[in-house]
């Protein structure tokens, strides 16, 4: 007998985490929908009235404060826009989106959004309700732009957009505006637009022109703000999950992106395999049809250099949030320009991309562009080109979009599991509520959830894994509505061994291939294949940890420099982000700071983190401004190597351990040094250690299965074990994969994957692997605060 709970789609309402969303966001949804009945009035404003100049002139970037300005102008003279300020990003500005439709439609969004709630949910359904459900419901498009800020067409292509919208009385715009509800957020980092567009303003008419910033264009996180879809570690992100996703769900998600500037004008989906198992294939095929129809219609209007099947996959939900949650996700990859300057590339000088070469057509490559002058214009005008083609056609298709959304929906809660061909699913993961890290399992609890996971209790003893685990723990069960995504984020990844040809490289995957998050976190989620016996309805909200280290937290006895180089580093940013949750004093540490010495004076640890070695020693070089050139360099080497001779500690991760070994003359070797790809690969990936116990820096990690984030990282082999020893070690033989993608794991067998080695009084620690990844790696924290050594409990 099955003892899940039956989902009775005319009586079951919201779960209990959903209610207190939707009565979290339906006030504003409703006074947005108020506003937009009151009368506006006076001329609707163009772009260039606010930027006095048009969207795609030649070395022209504005600032944030003139896109919040546009917008909110706009949504006082157009009855078809309502802007609404989410929330504040990390430095203070105000993060905000736009509904964008039809008058009518925005006087009555909350009635759209319980439509589109049914149509998403057949649990709240009526029996013969759906067809009048499919009649009045709307397609509902989400567009993001310029979260990566160096892409500054991003900055641009939304006021074409919007202006288009908000102006235009064509059938076709009346067509858009009448069938779908448009969420248009300008910038998902606004800080971004100010950085990034600060620093060319700086640099115009000086050598530096065009060159990219030297700082992170997100304050934590850089590029990887694009992958924390499923860790929400970042408040922009969660603006978007929270007031955007979770009480819409849309139907199609529009991310606007750019790419290197050698290739293709313009990537457009269908993606590369491999496709990520349990995203269902209703999606693939939309993601599919939808892109293939917006590169028919520029290349019917005369764009030139489109890709499709190309460069990028469909693997990683950590920036896919859209294709686990009902929605198509089209992302669009335009060729860059230096930054808002142009440049003139030859035909010559185009190369090759993943799945195409720019120089020969192709069936995914159908049209060549012949070269010539490419700039900051030619960027907005292919984006704006590409999702207008998207919103045509999602208006043209309105029905058909939603009669999809609905069955995916019914595939969702199906017994059989349709979304996925693997023909082993887990009818729960249960959660054992005593761990030895409370901490995680709330932050994995809180994380689930927050990605409109349910999660309930055991009402039963359940056996499972060779014990048996006691009523009362926690179970996510895969059949509801989100049960794919969550077993997407359970279970271990096994990412398919694709080759550039038979017996050739590996084809390089575009992102890393692991992400188990019980794994990352250092807790047990138990798989259970049998019958589960749980609550009807779901646990309540779980509040995100209030994150803290005994010691450590609050306590400024123990100095820390974190090392932040000019060549941007995001493992940097993410080490700042882990320090700052934590609330752990630090210190921000330059090139200057170190070449200066004397560092036993400021500090007692110096982190590094991971970093190519070339890129610490010599840092910037090329047209930057001398301030910023030249790296930690000779002097900063030899002062690090005086502060650990005179008892500092310093702390090395991943490839940075590369730049301690050589600087500091360590008796370690990086046995994977010079290796091809072709015999060792491990592209982001989770690999299973064992500790030493009996080490002070191991004391404090707790997880079961002990596992390390590698990619692209040392594995080391001790030259002299009177000054070295290991703290982390490979299995003596087999295979040590335990989520992700590995080719010749014996070569790590018997070698450290964490060592401490000994320099005068003082110490190395050197990190095999990112101990902190992307604000993820919960379980090898400890590692990093015991290295540090915690002082007295404040």
């Amino acid at each position: 007998m099955n003892r899940i709970p039956e989902f009775h789609r005319a009586r079951v309402t919201l779960t209990t985490a959903s209610l207190a969303l939707a009565a979290a966001f339906a006030l504003p949804v409703a006074r947005l929908g108020a506003q937009a009945t009151a009368v506006k009035g006076g001329a609707i404003p163009t772009p260039a009235s606010v930027l006095g100049w048009e969207p795609g002139t030649d070395r022209k970037l504005p600032t944030w404060k003139q896109v919040t300005t546009y917008f909110r102008a706009l949504d006082k003279a157009s009855p078809r826009v309502s802007v609404r300020t989410l929330g504040k990003t990390v430095q203070g500005r105000d993060f905000i989106v736009a509904f964008i439709a039809d008058p009518a439609t925005l006087a009555s969004l909350e009635r759209y959004r319980q439509i589109q709630r049914k149509l998403m949910d057949p649990r709240l359904r009526m029996q013969g309700e759906l067809q009048g459900l499919l009649d009045r419901g709307k397609n509902v498009i989400l567009i993001t732009s310029s979260i990566h800020s160096t892409e500054v067409g991003g900055f641009l292509t939304p006021f074409v957009l919007a202006d288009r919208l908000a102006r235009g009385n064509s059938a076709e715009v009346r067509s858009i505006l009448s069938n779908t509800i448009i969420m248009l957020v300008p910038s998902q980092n606004p800080d971004g637009v100010d950085i990034v567009g600060d620093w060319y303003r700086s640099t115009l008419d000086t050598p530096a022109e065009g060159l990219q910033p030297p700082m992170l264009y997100h304050h934590y996180t850089g590029h990887d703000n694009n992958r924390d879809w499923y860790a929400f570690t970042q408040p922009e992100t969660r603006y978007t999950i929270d007031s955007l996703y979770t009480p819409w769900v849309p139907q199609i998600v529009n991310d606007i992106h750019q790419q290197q500037s050698n290739a293709g004008r313009i990537f457009i989906p269908p993606y590369m395999d491999p496709l990520e198992p349990n995203i269902d294939p209703i999606l693939t095929a939309g993601t599919n049809a939808l892109g293939t129809s917006m590169a028919w219609r520029m290349v019917s209007e005369g764009k030139v250099g489109i890709a499709t099947n190309a460069s990028y996959d469909q693997w990683s939900p950590a920036r896919q949030f859209s294709l686990n949650h009902r929605g198509v996700r089209i992302l669009t990859e335009t060729a860059s320009a230096r930054l808002a300057t142009s440049m003139n590339i030859p035909f010559s000088a185009l190369g090759t991309a993943r799945g195409y070469d720019a120089r020969v057509q192709s069936w995914n490559f159908p049209v060549l562009w012949k070269g010539g002058r490419w700039g900051i214009g030619d960027i907005v005008a292919y984006q704006s080109s590409a999702t207008w083609a998207l919103l045509s056609q999602a208006a043209r298709d309105r029905r058909q979009w939603l009669e999809g959304y609905a069955t995916l929906g019914d595939r969702a809660l199906a017994e059989n599991h349709p979304w996925t061909m693997d023909s082993l699913v887990p009818t729960a993961y249960v959660i054992p509520k005593q761990q030895k890290d409370p901490q995680a399992v709330q932050r994995l609890l809180w994380t689930l959830q927050h990605g409109m996971v349910e999660v309930r209790e055991t009402t039963a003893p359940v056996a499972a894994g060779g014990t048996t685990l006691p009523a009362g723990s926690y179970a996510v069960v895969i059949r509801q509505n989100f049960g794919s995504y969550a077993n997407a984020l359970l279970q271990p990844q096994r990412y398919p061994n694709l080759r550039e040809y038979p017996g050739g490289p590996p084809k390089r995957p575009y992102d890393v291939t692991a992400h188990t998050l019980p794994l990352l976190f250092g807790v047990d989620a138990i798989p259970v294949y049998g019958d589960v016996a749980v609550s009807r309805a779901p646990i309540g909200a779980v509040a995100e940890p209030a994150y803290s280290v005994a010691g450590l937290t609050g306590n400024a006895s123990r100095r820390i420099g974190i090392y932040r180089s000019y060549s941007a580093s995001m493992d940097e940013g993410w080490t700042r982000w882990i320090f700052d949750s934590y609330k752990v004093p630090f210190t921000t540490v330059v090139d200057r700071d170190l070449r200066a010495g004397k560092l036993n004076d400021r500090f007692d640890v110096i982190i590094l983190p991971d970093q190519g070695a070339a890129a610490i020693a010599r840092g910037l070089g090329g047209n930057y401004p001398d301030s910023l050139r030249g790296g930690v360099g000779e002097d900063g080497a030899r002062a690090l190597n005086e502060f650990v001779e005179n008892g500092g500690t310093l702390l090395a991760f991943n490839e940075a351990s590369e730049y301690a070994i050589e600087a500091l003359k360590l008796p370690v070797k990086n046995v994977l040094a010079g290796v091809r790809n072709t015999e060792f690969y491990a592209p982001g990936s989770l690999l299973g250690v064992t500790f030493d116990r009996a080490n002070p820096i191991a004391a404090g990690h707790t997880a079961t299965a002990s596992a390390i984030w590698f990619q692209h990282s040392p594995a080391f082999e001790i030259t002299d074990p009177a000054r070295a020893r290991a703290i982390a070690t490979y299995q003596a033989s087999g295979d040590p994969l335990l989520s992700g993608w590995l080719l010749g794991g014996d070569r790590l067998n018997g070698k450290a994957a964490m060592v401490e080695a000994t320099v005068g009084k003082g110490k190395v620690v050197l990190y095999g692997f990112r101990p902190q990844y992307r604000g993820q790696a919960v379980s090898t924290l400890p590692l990093i605060w015991d290295a540090i050594g915690r002082g007295p409990a404040q």
